[in-house]
């Protein structure tokens, strides 16, 4: 502290005397002057140390000082003071000064200032700029007199700018936080401006057809308000009342019209409006009872149905719906999956070299009892015969004869004992089996009404059972998230597909069952197009050094969440979920995945060039153009968060990468539109599904000579230990060559309401059990 006699009063100048051998001040901030007032500084008042300003008169030099904030009681300046005040000036450290208190004109206080800042700016109706200053009161001097009357006029004032402006959402919010904050301002005017607002949002939302919305916003004004003191809720409440119970009226005349989804709908909707109206409930559970419904959250509607489907989630869950297989995967074994012969039972020799089909048809329900020994028998041998749309070589060369042993049995001779012939068999049967048309359904539903957004599937055939669902409607969700939305409010029922993060946030939900596939999906790039680049192995081992894919799935999909089973991949097959899991059979732990590293991906992506130089040079070509990689990913919001974020990783590589979107239903482009693609693959069954996944008429469509050779020494294996060293080895050989790049497995969740009994446990698909749903009355 700075000793200064107490007789000796000083001036500003003396002050600044004092100051000379002071730290230089800031050319932005001026903290003190010999005349005039400080400049008015706006927003950036509040960048500014809080101080206290003290003003001297004429007579002891005049100008003003900024300083640490005064030590008055109460913060209050003294009415008559007398002697001196001791002050700390802003940006002079470890000085104290003082002065004769007949040297101070007067002293303007922070909260003051901050005070006169606020109402200014409410005059002027800039809101933005008083909000913080009036937030910094709100914080720092919470008890200050006219603190709540200023704050009381910034909401007013506020929410009568926002309603010219049309924002009736927002001005609703300042009106309500005002009567919260302050019931005594100006109550009348308050509650009219509440009525009035309410009433045009209202009305809005009817317009747009959010009645369930709106009801649920008339609720709670009720609750909060009265209706009367809002004379909109009681205005609203009766025209509510009247449009539920003309929804309730037609939908009776719809049920008595036998319109069982014009009811259904027609009496939710009335709920909606008006969840007391008489009657209501039980009209809702009548209808359902009548024509039991259960609607299907979905990321990807089905545009082709085909239950063996690997690289096509939605084809594959909605083929399952309509068809059944041959031989239908229910779910994983010790050795590989366990398989059930749809028409009867199985047979095998000891020596695995013969394998029978027995016919149970009279277990069966039609259309499945009218199969035929002989048609059954054709349709084996068609899979096993050259030029045959349905030929698959592998079942070609697992068989050597198909005979028949009386009416109801088909026996099979093998070439070689085969450890799972019934993998072999995965084929999908529609009604041409039994005489009817092509692509006549056989499963438990058909396809009714069809859209971008919305797939109907209707009951084939007579109910079994009263309480059999009438209808599985399938509705395609912008985001996983709305989804979530919809589950919870009850508007759908189903859903098929999870986020890890939102399976999590359901399993709290006391109204919502979650449960997970216990099957994983392998995700990766498959190369689908004749890009110079992309066919060069070198050139796609740069490609997966330059995707950091730890960070995209823990990142991006998983939202940092901890998800047994998720993990990067090293190959195209499933690791399985647990340690020691048998779904892992084809995937070898020693090979693990390649590292993020771009340094080495612009290396290789350099070597690349210079060898396809040196090649063109050798022939006398031009050197192949580097073309945009066009990366092309199914219409969900999984894939396209994880293609974009690979798109701005390869870009940092100096790529150029365009993103094409396929159409709804579509997971495999059109030849020429797109050069790689990401894929979600079901390598359930690795036996049969390398061949379909890399095989030169799988979906890598690769003519790569060791990968051809792994593929045929797993296919003419004896036993269980030479099909896991030939995949093992397999998978080896695709780390090393690269004819897919894998990115993940991912572990599939999905979620359903209580109030849906039957759906089973270990599902492998959705709709496994559907023909036993039934809604809980």
């Amino acid at each position: 502290m700075m000793n200064i006699q107490m007789q000796k009063m000083l001036s500003l100048a003396t002050l600044l005397l004092c100051t000379a051998g002071a730290t230089p001040l800031s050319a932005q901030i001026v903290n003190y002057a010999e005349s005039g007032v400080p400049d008015r500084v706006g927003l950036e008042l509040l960048q500014e140390e809080p101080h206290d300003l003290i003003y001297m008169t004429e007579e002891a030099g005049g100008g003003w000082v900024k300083v640490r904030l005064l030590e008055f009681p109460g913060r209050k300046v003294p009415e008559d003071p007398k002697g001196t005040l001791q002050f700390d000036v802003i940006g002079i450290e470890l000085k104290r000064f003082v002065t004769d208190w007949k040297n101070i004109e007067k002293i303007d206080l922070w909260e003051i200032r901050l005070e006169r800042e606020t109402m200014e700016m409410i005059a002027r109706g800039d809101f933005k700029g008083a909000y913080p200053f009036l937030s910094v009161l709100i914080r720092d001097y919470p008890n200050r007199p006219g603190l709540r009357k200023l704050r009381s006029e910034f909401l007013w004032r506020d929410a009568i700018k926002r309603a010219k402006a049309g924002e009736f959402e927002a001005t609703l919010a300042m009106l309500e936080e005002l009567w919260r904050y302050a019931p005594e301002y100006q109550p009348q005017k308050v509650l009219g401006a509440l009525s009035g607002i309410t009433d045009k949002l209202m009305t809005k939302l009817v317009k747009d057809g959010q009645l369930e919305l709106a009801q649920q916003m008339l609720a709670r004004l009720e609750k909060d308000y009265g209706e009367g003191r809002l004379a909109s809720v009681a205005k609203w409440n009766q025209l509510f009342l009247q449009l539920a119970q003309k929804k309730q009226q037609e939908a009776i005349a719809a049920l008595e019209a036998k319109d069982y989804r014009a009811a259904r709908a027609l009496s939710r909707e009335s709920v909606a409006v008006r969840p007391d109206i008489e009657g209501g409930k039980e009209l809702v559970r009548k209808i359902d009872t009548i024509y039991p419904l259960v609607r299907v959250g979905v990321l990807q509607t089905a545009t082709v149905l085909d239950p063996t489907r690997i690289d096509n989630w939605a084809s594959r869950r909605a083929g399952r719906l309509v068809y059944r297989t041959l031989f239908e995967m229910k779910g994983a074994g010790p050795e590989g999956g366990e398989y059930e012969f749809v028409f009867g039972e199985t047979e095998t020799t000891p020596y695995r070299t013969q394998f029978d089909l027995v016919l149970e048809t009279e277990k069966l329900k039609p259309p499945l009892s009218e199969i035929k020994a002989f048609t059954l028998a054709d349709k084996i041998a068609e899979r096993a015969t050259r030029n045959t749309p349905e030929y698959f070589s592998p079942w070609a060369a697992a068989v050597e004869a198909i005979g028949m042993d009386g009416p109801k049995r088909i026996e099979c001779s093998l070439r070689r004992p085969h450890v799972l012939p019934s993998c072999l068999l995965q084929i999908p049967i529609d009604g041409s089996w039994f005489g009817g048309e092509k692509g006549a359904p056989t499963g438990a539903y058909k396809q009714s009404d069809t859209g971008d957004d919305l797939v109907r599937y209707v009951l084939a055939a007579e109910p079994e059972f009263p309480e059999q669902l009438r209808e599985v409607v399938e509705i395609r969700q912008a985001s996983a998230s709305d989804g979530v939305s919809l589950l919870l409010q009850g508007e759908l029922d189903v859903l098929d597909q999870l986020f890890p993060a939102d399976a999590i946030r359901l399993s709290k939900s006391r109204d919502i069952r979650v449960k997970t596939y216990p099957l994983p999906t392998v995700h990766m790039l498959v190369p689908c197009s004749d890009h110079a680049y992309l066919a060069e192995r070198t050139f796609r081992r740069a490609l997966v050094y330059g995707i950091n894919r730890a960070d995209i799935l823990n990142g991006e999909l998983l939202e940092g969440l901890e998800a047994p089973g998720c993990q990067v991949v090293s190959g195209p097959f499933p690791a399985g979920i647990e340690m020691d899991d048998p779904l892992g059979y084809a995937y070898d732990k020693s090979i693990s995945p390649r590292r993020y590293e771009p340094r080495l991906a612009k290396l290789l992506m350099t070597l690349n060039a210079n060898q396809m130089k040196a090649l063109a040079d050798r022939k006398k070509e031009k050197v192949p153009e580097m073309k945009p990689i066009r990366l092309a990913f199914p219409a969900d919001n999984l894939s396209r968060v994880a293609c974009e974020a690979i798109m701005s990783q390869w870009q940092l590589l100096d790529l150029k990468v365009e993103l094409v979107e396929l159409p709804v239903g579509r997971t495999f482009p059109e030849p020429g539109t797109a050069d790689i693609v990401y894929v979600s693959a079901a390598i359930w069954e690795p036996i049969i599904d390398a061949r379909r996944l890399l095989g030169p008429e799988g979906l890598a469509a690769s003519s790569d000579q060791l990968v051809g050779l792994g593929l045929r020494r797993i296919e003419e294996a004896r036993d269980w230990k030479k099909v896991r060293d030939g995949l093992l080895d397999l998978h080896a050989i695709a780390h090393h060559e690269l004819p897919v790049l894998p990115l993940w497995q991912m572990v599939d969740s999905y979620a359903y309401r209580r109030e849906l009994i039957g759906v089973g446990n270990d599902i492998v698909s959705l709709y496994q059990n559907a023909d036993k749903w039934q809604l809980n009355q």
